[in-house]
């Protein structure tokens, strides 16, 4: 089922949530809404939800504008952040409710329900435990119950709000593979909201970064992660390091120096220069380069980070260098950032 946002605009007593969103997601796309808290990503599952409708604008389900239909008229499957199963039914009632509460011209028999549940049980990995009740089960195994709950009214979309936020990181990444495997299998069209930029890269088919009611960039794991188009994303997605930089005649100056960066689609100005701390290539001189003083170190993973003062204690960047470097308290390290990007300081400033 495609999905088409159009122009959706969404206001709580004045407070614009959404401003002017529009977005096309493909039948059966794996699509990831990540953003900070208060950029309006829940705000939006819940429009295609039907939850809430639209102060301006329109949502499509294929060809049908369903801007103002209810939920059970989308025939949606939404799984919560914390579970919301029925804690006197067993499992197999759960995952059953939604074809029980169906009017009765279009809800199956109950040996077709127990079926389905059955059925669901073997695809979510939980089967043999039909008659086991919510509390019986470990958080991982309720959120597993509950996406088999969405999946049994056969969604024409399916919703997930923060699916795996209220698990510890070790359920959450297993789920997280779980969960790809499970929409490549059913070929559900899936939304879901995130704020873990680490879940939204591995598991997207394309990633839709929001910030303050808009979208500010759509794309897959690459082009937000490789290619950002705004100060917000490159900020975001990822570490990176900034540093205020001046442009003149198409060339970066940091202070009173050039350091060996080309920019020529910039108006000469005042710029704020973007990096990633691990894509950088260490130089033995700094002939138009970037230099400064160890201010700190310290060992993350296989690797160490080290922060610098370029320029005086003002301006601080961190960089990523090999654990056996020999840099110490007070050494200069010259460097030029081997991926970058530049934008005008109105731009960084909005």
């Amino acid at each position: 089922m495609d999905v088409s946002i159009r122009h959706v605009c969404k206001d709580f007593e004045r407070f614009p949530a959404l401003k002017d969103v529009s977005l096309d997601i493909r039948s059966g796309e794996l699509i990831a809404l990540l953003g900070p808290s208060g950029s309006g990503k829940t705000t939006l599952l819940r429009l295609i939800a039907g939850l809430e409708p639209p102060t301006r604008g329109a949502i499509f389900f294929g060809d049908e504008d369903a801007s103002f239909k209810s939920v059970q008229e989308r025939n949606v499957g939404f799984v919560f952040q914390h579970y919301a199963l029925f804690r006197h039914m067993t499992v197999a009632e759960n995952i059953g409710f939604g074809l029980k509460v169906r009017p009765s011209s279009s809800r199956p028999a109950k040996s077709e329900i127990r079926r389905r549940a059955h059925e669901l049980l073997d695809l979510v990995q939980l089967s043999g435990l039909a008659d086991r009740y919510p509390n019986q089960l470990s958080g991982g195994q309720r959120q597993r119950v509950a996406l088999a709950r969405a999946l049994a009214i056969e969604p024409r979309v399916l919703l997930l709000d923060e699916p795996f936020g209220a698990l510890d990181a070790q359920v959450r990444r297993e789920l997280r593979r779980w969960l790809r495997e499970i929409h490549d299998a059913t070929n559900h069209t899936t939304v879901f909201v995130t704020h873990d930029q680490e879940e939204a890269l591995e598991l997207a088919d394309r990633v839709v970064v929001m910030s303050q009611g808009r979208i500010e960039q759509v794309g897959g794991a690459d082009d937000v992660y490789d290619r950002p188009n705004s100060p917000f994303v490159y900020g975001f997605i990822g570490d990176s390091s900034v540093l205020p930089v001046k442009v003149d005649d198409g060339q970066l100056w940091l202070h009173d120096r050039t350091i060996g960066l080309a920019a020529p689609e910039l108006p000469s100005g005042q710029a704020t220069l973007y990096f990633r701390p691990h894509e950088i290539e260490l130089l033995d001189g700094c002939s138009g380069c970037i230099s400064g003083v160890v201010a700190a170190s310290r060992r993350v993973g296989g690797s160490r980070r080290v922060e610098l003062e370029v320029g005086g204690a003002r301006d601080r960047v961190e960089i990523e260098l090999p654990t056996d470097h020999p840099a110490t308290q007070k050494s200069r390290i010259a460097f030029r950032p081997l991926r970058w990007r530049a934008f005008p300081a109105v731009s960084a400033a909005a």
